[in-house]
């Protein structure tokens, strides 16, 4: 019955999602359809719908506020300009493919994908046109970094959101995620980046960079993006090398609560690359305003799959479909990762096929004993797979390179597929080691 019960309602998120529904309005939808079918009192199931939402709220919330506003400062301030260019710079034209895929990292790591996306189409535009050399040939590298940084690293709403539910540790999520996140990069960014060096249109384009004033020095504008990441992952990098009564790693372990690292990474980004060159504290907390406002309905609809996961908690539903899927012995980490990549190819948006996955899933954590890390890496790895017409990433890339659909196919869908699949391997092996 259970079985059923999920089976419809991904059907019902389907059609909704067809029918151009948000996903927030869909999946609280959903979560009223499944609760009403098993036979929840109503006023239980409100219950649980809040709770569920206040529950994941809770723990990441501030997180993605923050890191939206690191990101927004990034953006205006010319920071993300300012790494392009210095990687350009330092690799040049002989070495571009992985100039562009090093600029999609630093800038896909505290930016969300669309906005990553747009700030650096202009540059791949020159850069293929400067070396002479197919378009696609320097936008997979750039495309396929900003796809892993989204689907496998925190501050991005969907990794953050999977280690709530999971209830993973961020530190640990983030030291892993960047131990995977590299050689899959490499995969699919380089190696299979390489195949459209003798196909495809080179482009005639020619664009100069604005000489904006006052932009920050390339050191502070890394600095400042990586800021997050390293507080949050060098504590969990160093727990099992320095001793428990260790002052040094007390105090990183207080730099690295996640909180409180988004927050000092916020703070510096807008002292370093607002205060420091010359924008006033007004223009500051409006960008930090707008910051908020863009994720605002990302957030909900994270907080709507709170709600959808924990109605399948108190239902019961999520321990029956967990026990389904432990009776055929499939191997936790591949049960998540083939759960999350259905979901993500029926409905086309990777957050809501990781959370869907994770809220169905979540009882296997527990019952398993399996890392919950590893399986908030296996469910990002499955929500990115083979994008396809149901993607709004999948439209973005074809329209701003002016591919046609089957050339969108053959490139976009394979390298996402690629990021899946080498992801999904690269976590099933690791996690024998780590």
């Amino acid at each position: 019955m259970s079985i059923v019960i999920i089976i419809a309602a991904i059907l019902i998120l389907l059609f909704l999602t067809i029918k151009k529904v948000s996903p927030f309005l869909a999946l609280l939808v959903v979560s009223l359809l499944v609760g009403l079918a098993y036979g929840l009192p109503f006023g239980k199931l409100m219950q649980t719908i809040q709770a569920g939402v206040g529950n994941i709220l809770g723990s990441m919330a501030l997180i993605l506020c923050l890191g939206a506003m690191q990101g927004r400062m990034l953006e205006k301030s010319g920071a993300a300009v300012v790494i392009s260019r210095y990687l350009m710079k330092k690799f040049g034209v002989r070495h571009l493919q992985w100039a562009v895929l090093l600029m999609g990292f630093l800038v896909g790591i505290p930016l969300f994908y669309n906005a990553g996306f747009v700030i650096l189409v202009p540059f791949v535009f020159t850069i293929a046109a400067s070396a002479n050399v197919p378009l696609l040939y320097v936008a997979i590298p750039m495309a396929a970094s900003l796809s892993v940084t989204h689907g496998f690293l925190p501050p991005h709403p969907g990794p953050v959101g999977l280690a709530s539910l999971f209830n993973a540790s961020l530190g640990k999520t983030i030291l892993y995620g960047l131990i995977v996140a590299v050689p899959v990069v490499c995969i699919a960014g380089i190696l299979f980046g390489r195949r459209f060096i003798r196909t495809g249109n080179k482009v005639n384009f020619t664009t100069v960079a604005p000489e904006e004033e006052n932009l920050p020095s390339a050191s502070t504008s890394i600095l400042v993006a990586l800021l997050p990441v390293l507080l949050i992952a060098l504590p969990a990098a160093l727990v099992p090398v320095l001793p428990d009564s260790s002052v040094i790693l007390k105090v990183l372990l207080a730099l690295g609560e996640p909180v409180f690292a988004m927050l000092l990474a916020a703070l510096s980004a807008g002292y370093f690359l607002g205060l420091r060159k010359g924008m006033t504290v007004t223009e500051i907390m409006g960008h930090y305003g707008s910051a908020i406002e863009s994720i605002a309905l990302i957030m909900m609809v994270i907080a709507a799959g709170g709600a959808f996961k924990e109605v399948l908690t108190v239902t019961g539903v999520a321990k029956e479909v967990a026990a389904f899927v432990t009776g055929y012995q499939f191997p936790p980490l591949v049960a998540g990762w083939l759960v999350a990549a259905a979901i993500r190819i029926i409905i086309g948006s990777a957050t809501v096929a990781g959370l869907t996955a994770a809220g169905v899933l979540a009882p296997l954590v527990v019952a398993t004993g399996v890392s919950p890390e590893w399986m908030v890496l296996s469910v990002g790895a499955g929500s990115v797979f083979c994008s396809h017409v149901n993607d709004t990433g999948f439209w973005m890339f074809k329209e701003y390179f002016g591919l046609t659909v089957k050339e969108t196919v053959l490139s976009w869908t394979i390298m996402e597929s690629i990021v899946s699949v080498s992801g999904l391997i690269l976590v099933l092996l690791l996690s024998q080691v780590l």
